[in-house]
């Protein structure tokens, strides 16, 4: 019938609610008495976790920590993973609230929504503070040169969050140490979670198996099927690795660490004087050309 209201979507009358709470608890309030605590208290926070949230920042105003809190519970967090976030990362409190907003929508358009978003800020809070043309560089860099599929994407985002951190060059290294000197594809990479280790501790697992005869390098175009899972590879402990693929103990581990550090710190010495001695032959011919004979 005209002139009547439509019937809200499942669901939707909660979020209107809890929106229309949390727009509340932020006004002012008229009654003596009612303080921080009473609008922490109608967004949903526990008292007890009103009081650690009151505890964070104690330099900033209240009307800070509100607004802060409100805006987490607006993009989806529950308030245990909201004050989890703000414990874990104070710093949050002296963002702007639309800085967080935007970034939060940024990270949908990659594909973090729902639970994905809030385990990728969980686990990187950095993400709200971090530069906006990092995070494009880093996407760009994924999809355009390290082949990753849309869906590829997505997933190593939501395991991964940290990879929107890294400086390019680091990135692009990293993936391109696993597809070519390992023969490891983008499917397996992401179902490996890759980027979750460190590159130091992937190079060392690799050499390390490489030199005891238990990974073979492919040649190029070819990948060897024999070789260990990079799943397991990364995923074991090290007690795990060097016992179950290395068949090895963690002495004989550690000495190589040792030796292939030094190794590549010699390396770095002789292209150091490789490079000075180029130096000095382009300073020789440039003098040579200077004096010769008109």
């Amino acid at each position: 019938m005209a002139g009547l209201p439509l019937p809200l979507p499942r669901g939707a009358g909660r979020a209107v609610l809890a929106g229309r709470a949390l727009l509340a608890a932020l006004r002012p309030c008229p009654r003596r008495g009612c303080g921080e605590a009473a609008a922490l208290r109608a967004m949903g926070f526990s008292q007890e976790q009103a009081r650690r949230l009151q505890g964070l920042q104690p330099r900033l105003g209240p009307e800070r920590r509100e607004a802060v809190a409100a805006q987490l519970l607006l993009l989806g967090l529950s308030a245990e993973a909201a004050l989890a976030l703000l414990e874990q990362s104070p710093a949050l409190l002296r963002l702007p609230t639309e800085q967080l907003r935007e970034r939060a929508e940024e990270l949908r358009r990659l594909g973090l929504d729902g639970g994905r978003l809030e385990r990728a800020l969980s686990r990187c809070p950095q993400l709200f503070a971090v530069p906006r043309r990092r995070l494009a560089a880093a996407v760009r860099l994924l999809r355009e040169r390290c082949l990753f599929t849309a869906e590829q994407l997505r997933e190593v985002l939501g395991t991964c969050p940290a990879v929107l951190l890294e400086e390019p060059c680091s990135l692009h290294h990293h993936f391109q140490y696993a597809y070519f000197r390992m023969g490891v594809r983008q499917k397996e990479m992401v179902k490996a979670r890759l980027f979750q280790m460190p590159f130091a501790e992937l190079r060392n697992r690799h050499i390390f198996l490489e030199r005891r005869g238990l990974y073979e390098t492919p040649h190029k175009g070819q990948i060897q099927t024999n070789n260990p899972k990079l799943k397991d590879i990364l995923q074991l402990s090290e007690k795990d690795f060097l016992a179950s693929l290395a068949c090895s103990t963690l002495e004989e581990y550690e000495v190589f660490k040792k030796l292939l550090a030094r190794e590549e710190a010699e390396e770095g010495k002789e292209e150091e004087v490789d490079a000075l001695y180029a130096e000095e032959d382009d300073d020789l011919d440039s003098e040579r050309s200077k004096t010769a004979p008109e």
